[in-house]
């Protein structure tokens, strides 16, 4: 969430970064706090006055005890006490203040950074890269494919995996429901290759891997973003009261969670293989079909906990991590700049990359790379001490996947498609033991 002092030292700027995002009522959701906040320091400035007086009033009690007027003493006493009934309402009142203040930042989303371009929604998003000039010499959509020469093969990918027997989405009704299809023989095989080969990569980078759990309490989805403001998308376990992951990022980036790190240790790099799971409420239709958009699906995570003043390397750096996946994968891809109007409710700054799919003839997004600044890291409490100054301030957070496997998957065996089989590319073989799906 953002910090007090931000809002109170740069209100301006946070309210012209609010309605950037296209958040409704920023100049109000700010003055709102700020009130509460007076309110606040108002009480806790009543209360530090009356403990005060309260200390006087007790050392006095003393004296009057030593001299011997017991009468004065006593009328000192209920003086006291009168305090201490005053001061316990004043705590509870800053209290109060303290809750509705926490309250009211988590519903305000953090401020995107200033070369996040305006915009409200998917169409506003700016192509900053793409690699369709470098496959094919021109900038036209969907003319490139890894097998030029067997244009006529453009069965979309829940054809392809019927064909080959890879993927089975009717038995995975059957198991569970829509949304969690069953990987069979090469298919499996190629869940498997891609996730292992996603790691290597990350390993190589100088990542460490972290095995989480795949089920996290209220905290931890409060410490990232997640709740409150998803608790629809997420799936509850009522009973033991947890959540199902909807990516890594929650349980890896939770380690940090109330921790005060070595400045030395930075910036932290994780990366991390979960199962994810989103219930996706709402999501029909043919964009949603096959492995468009599922319930479960697998993911790399990468994960970094930096300084201010080194974030925004951090993240030039996980671009070119993700960037590099896909061109080792062979796969069509852009890169876009997430207009302040299609940001999620906690990045400063995020890039999607997107496949393009031959069969279904569009982008598919693949991974999204965030700054969050120090949103999260306020509601984490995940600070570092300076070694100058000795003082502990807020880390930046950032992550990115690398890579979601769903459309990966869609992709490869669409692109690759020939008369003889699926092409698989070259950095997988060494991962599948074969070079052709047939």
């Amino acid at each position: 969430m953002l910090t007090l002092k931000l809002i109170t030292e740069e209100k301006e700027r946070v309210i012209k970064g609010l309605e950037k995002k296209h958040f409704n009522g920023a100049a109000e959701a700010i003055d709102g706090v700020l009130a509460v906040d007076k309110k606040r320091r108002e009480a806790q400035q009543e209360l530090d006055a009356c403990l005060a007086e309260q200390k006087k009033a007790a050392s006095e009690i003393g004296k009057l005890m030593k001299a011997g007027d017991k009468e004065a003493a006593e009328k000192a006493k209920a003086a006291v006490a009168q305090l201490k009934e005053k001061s316990k309402e004043l705590e509870d009142v800053k209290a109060a203040a303290e809750e509705e203040v926490k309250t009211l930042l988590c519903q305000i989303p953090n401020i995107p950074y200033d070369e996040v371009p305006e915009g409200s929604c998917a169409e506003d998003n700016v192509v900053v890269k793409s690699n369709q000039k470098e496959c094919d010499g021109t900038d036209t959509v969907g003319t490139w494919t890894a097998n030029p020469a067997n244009d006529e093969a453009k069965l979309p990918h829940w054809e392809l995996a019927k064909k080959y027997n890879l993927i089975d989405f009717d038995l995975g009704v059957k198991i569970t429901g829509a949304g969690f299809p069953v990987y069979v023989g090469l298919g499996a095989r190629l869940q498997r290759a891609l996730i292992n080969f996603f790691l290597d990569e990350a390993r190589k980078s100088g990542y460490t891997e972290i095995m989480p759990p795949t089920v996290v309490n209220q905290a931890s989805g409060y410490g990232t973003g997640q709740l409150p403001d998803k608790e629809g998308q997420m799936y509850h376990c009522e009973v033991d009261d947890l959540y199902l992951i909807p990516t890594a990022e929650v349980p890896v980036t939770n380690i940090y969670r109330d921790v005060i790190l070595d400045e030395k240790d930075l910036p932290i790099k994780n990366c991390a293989y979960t199962q994810c799971f989103r219930r996706e409420a709402g999501s029909y239709g043919k964009d949603v079909r096959g492995l468009n958009r599922l319930h479960e699906f697998s993911k790399i995570e990468i994960v970094r906990i930096d300084k201010p003043e080194h974030s925004k390397e951090s993240h030039k750096e996980m671009l070119a991590h993700v960037e590099g996946l896909l061109k080792k994968l062979e796969l069509p891809y852009r890169i876009l700049l997430l207009c302040g109007g299609d940001q999620s409710f906690t990045s400063s700054i995020c890039y999607d990359f997107e496949v393009y799919s031959e069969a279904q003839g569009r982008w598919l997004e693949v991974s999204s790379v965030s700054n969050f600044d120090t949103y999260q890291a306020n509601r984490l409490k995940c600070r570092y001490r300076n070694s100058e100054t000795k003082k502990t301030e807020l880390c930046h957070t950032l992550n990115g996947s690398a890579l979601a496997l769903p459309r990966i998957v869609a992709a490869i065996l669409e692109n690759n498609q020939t008369e003889e089989g699926i092409r698989v590319p070259a950095a997988l073989v060494p991962y599948m033991g074969c070079d052709m799906i047939k």
